[in-house]
């Protein structure tokens, strides 16, 4: 009997290197859709280049994997920024945010929906950002993590009749390749960082993937529409 697969997007590096990991760990066969890939695959894991900033490679590639096996679990990691304070934002910045961290999640839900119906269960989850509560120089990227809070509780309320859940993680500071390399360790801006987060520390990868990991979980399919804050608290409120 087949493992179940599960598509991550994104799963080449940082977060989703943690969220592939986990999941196989877990007993899943995983799907990458990354641009490039990590330099070792994994046991169980499958690596396909695809575009998502692109939707018709997105549309096309999930196409051809759907056809092949059945898919009803998905984490939706893949995402970027541009970050930009508000009178420099330019609409060719727009345009890249939304169709990565938009449209590209709503294309590959879209396409998963059928046999997700069929099986009459399925796990979407997405990961957004603490920013969407807002963050200087952020206005387009808090702008679409927190429009996928609200396709988050849209998809949860239409899907529920199938049997599927779908929720969002939003991660605060996480020490990934690319954090570590703009906030080095005995940085001042690192110490600073740490100093505003009530756990005075930075995330790890792997919390993110734990969370993720709930989730999909089979005895989570109570649990549906929900954000989830990953962040040491700073969502609840600065230390001190």
């Amino acid at each position: 009997m087949s493992k179940p697969l599960a598509l991550v997007t994104g799963g080449s590096r940082g977060i989703g290197r943690a969220i592939v990991q986990r999941l196989l760990s877990d007993g899943y066969d995983v799907l990458n859709f990354s641009r490039t890939p990590n330099p070792q695959t994994l046991p169980g894991e499958t690596f396909e280049s695809v575009d998502l900033m692109n939707p018709q490679t997105t549309k096309e590639a999930i196409t051809h994997w759907s056809a092949k096996r059945e898919i009803v679990h998905l984490v939706n990691n893949a995402g970027m920024i541009h970050v930009a304070a508000l009178e420099d934002v330019t609409p060719e910045q727009v345009q890249d945010m939304v169709n990565l961290n938009l449209m590209a999640p709503l294309l590959l839900t879209q396409a998963l929906v059928p046999a997700m119906r069929a099986r009459g269960s399925g796990r979407v989850v997405n990961i957004g950002s603490r920013a969407g509560l807002g963050k200087i120089g952020r206005t387009v990227y808090s702008a679409t993590k927190a429009g996928f809070i609200g396709m988050t509780r849209t998809w949860a309320l239409e899907l529920a009749k199938y049997g599927v859940t779908v929720n969002l993680i939003a991660p605060g500071a996480i020490a990934t390749e690319l954090f570590l390399a703009a906030n080095p360790e005995d940085s001042e801006q690192t110490r600073q960082l740490k100093a505003a987060v009530p756990l005075a520390r930075i995330g790890r990868p792997e919390e993110i993937a734990h969370a993720v990991a709930m989730f999909m979980d089979p005895r989570a399919g109570y649990t549906t529409g929900q954000v989830l804050y990953v962040c040491g608290g700073l969502s609840v409120g600065l230390a001190g």
